[in-house]
This record gives structure tokens, sequence and C-alpha cells, in this order.
């Protein structure tokens, strides 16, 4: 799940969620945004059984997918965009 919330200015927090144990293991949301490097933005445990990270983006278009241990790549059905490459996220200015 992806969650979009319009924050002051022209920034838009978004959150990357998960449930607790699927994948198993550690998962980053790694993109565009982070230079595609894991473990930068590692999704953590929270107490409703999920695990999410949040990230400050400014408006533009995201490319970005889910890593998980093992190296296994996951995509997020609920992306703006899915294609073989991963996911498309549009942080807009009225997001």
């Amino acid at each position: 799940m992806i969650k979009k919330s319009k924050l002051f200015g022209s920034k838009t927090r978004v959150t990357f969620c998960l449930p607790k144990d699927n994948p198993v293991g550690q998962v980053s949301v790694v993109g565009c945004f982070n230079d595609w490097e894991p473990g930068r933005h590692e999704l953590q445990p929270r107490r409703d059984g999920t695990r999410t990270v949040t990230l400050t983006l400014a408006p533009g278009e995201y490319a970005f997918r889910y890593l998980a241990t093992g190296g296994v790549w996951l995509d997020d059905e609920q992306a703006d965009g899915v294609d073989g490459r991963g996911g498309l996220l549009v942080v807009s200015q009225h997001s």
C-alpha cells in the first residue's frame, strides 16, 4: 500500500506499507529517490502488524521497487504504474 499526504509547500509525505511477514525478512524501498541504494529506507515493523517507511518527496515521477532479503525484488500493485522494470510513483503538486 502507498499513502500520500500533502505537506506545507510543494512536498508530499509518502508512506510505503507491506504486511508483517510477506515477504519474510528485511525489506527496503529503493528507487531513483535514493540512487537505488538498499538499506537506506528499510521498512520498520509497526504495532498493527504492518511494516512501513515514510519519505518526503518533491513533485515528480519516481521509479521504485522493494528489495527483500536474499535479493528478491517486488513491485507494489498500488503504484501509479507498474511495468517490467518496477513501479512508478507520481507525486503531484496536489497529491
